[in-house]
Parts: C-alpha cells; structure tokens; sequence
C-alpha cells in the first residue's frame, strides 16, 4: 500500500470500530470480500500505525500479489487494483484523521475542542502544516491555536521544536498568568489579548482545557 495516503494522518479507534474493524492483541482487523467474492481483503493495523494488507483467493486459499507488482497490467490485474484501492481509500476517508502534531498534549487539545465545540482543526497555511487553528462556528473566530515554534523563541536554550498553544485571555488577567511558570507573551499573536503555553506536560491538561474554555468565551465578544 501507498504509505504517502498516510501522511501526517493518524488512525481513530473510535473510527475503525465504527468501520467495522475489530481489535486484537496488537492491531486492529478488518476483511471485505471483492471481486464479486472471489477475492477476501484482510487489513491488519498495528498499534505503531503500520498498515498490512493480504489479499487471498476464495477458491485456492492462496495469497493473490499481482495488484501490487509495478509494471504488471492487464484488464483482470487493473479491475482487482481498482476494487483494492477502493477499499484502503475508504478506510483512510473513514478511519484517519490529520495528525500533523507530535506532543501528546496537542492531539489531545485538538480531540478536544472536536468533541466539546465541534471544531475541527483547521491548517490554514502550505508553508507551515505543523500549524493549526480552531474557531468557533458562529462568528469563525479564532479562540486558539497550535503553533511548531522553536524553542529559543520562547527564550529557551534550544533550538529544537516545540509545539505551543496560543489562547486568548482577559487583559487584566495576563500579567498575572505571566507571573506564573509555564506561561509565556502570545508567540505571534497580540501580547495583550494572548498568551502561550507549551504542550509539553509542563502544564496540567486540566488547567489547558480551562484556558481554552475561557477563550472561546472570549472569542464571542468584539
């Protein structure tokens, strides 16, 4: 299988059940016959995100694997490649979902806000797709967003990259929060309206989703 079709895509489990697949000791699980029955798609996803498909032959019970040799053609191999790639496409429409960030906090800021306000992350720039945003519905307004910065912008001895979280805050409220470890001048955003915080486990979970509670109330106002 191609594995460019999962890039920066991560799978759901909620989605694969959802789907039909069924969970095993190591991997997710999933078959679908084709080619009118004669041929069974077996689709095995492991926990590390690896992809294994088998294709067998209902009638002899033996691995088919002309579909995948480069340079094989013919009007039977093309129709068996067509039915093939239909199905692994439709699982990664159905099952997988953008995940361009690597820090546990950031897939888990963005979970949610999907679940709680239905906002689906937003990646708004080509030049810059480890960046994200989300906005509320009715007025489309940002209340935060995911930001892959380095470092020693935040005024860290290191140029590695970090994911942050920009939200919005109450004005008089930001002094305070700067006052606090862990809080950080609004990285590109307007230092007296936002603030930032890195997804690294140095803050809460709890106390990130109250901040991003707190700005999309924000976000209603002017």
């Amino acid at each position: 299988m191609n594995l460019e079709k999962l890039k920066n895509k991560k799978y759901s489990e909620a989605k694969l059940k959802k789907f039909g697949f069924q969970k095993g000791n190591d991997c997710w699980k999933y078959s679908e016959n084709i080619m009118k029955g004669d041929f069974c798609l077996n689709v095995s996803i492991l926990k590390s995100g690896e992809v294994k498909t088998e294709l067998i032959e209902t009638e002899t019970n033996e691995p088919y694997t002309l579909h995948l040799v480069e340079g094989v053609e013919g009007k039977f191999v093309g129709k068996v490649k067509s039915e093939y790639d239909n199905v692994i496409n439709k699982i990664i429409q159905n099952c997988y979902e953008m995940s361009v960030f690597e820090f546990e906090q950031a897939i888990e800021v963005l979970e949610y806000a999907k679940e709680k306000y239905g906002s689906p992350a937003e990646y708004l720039w080509e030049k810059f797709p480890r960046n994200a945003v989300c906005r509320r519905k009715d007025n489309e307004k940002w209340y935060f967003a995911i930001l892959s910065v380095k470092a020693n912008r935040l005024g860290f001895d290191s140029d590695e990259i970090i994911e942050v979280l920009d939200v919005r805050a109450k004005k008089d409220m930001i002094p305070e929060l700067l006052n606090k470890e862990n809080y950080y001048p609004a990285y590109h955003m307007n230092k007296k309206s936002w603030i930032t915080v890195v997804l690294d486990g140095s803050l809460n979970i709890k106390e990130i989703y109250r901040l991003i509670d707190d700005s999309y109330k924000l976000a209603l106002g002017k």
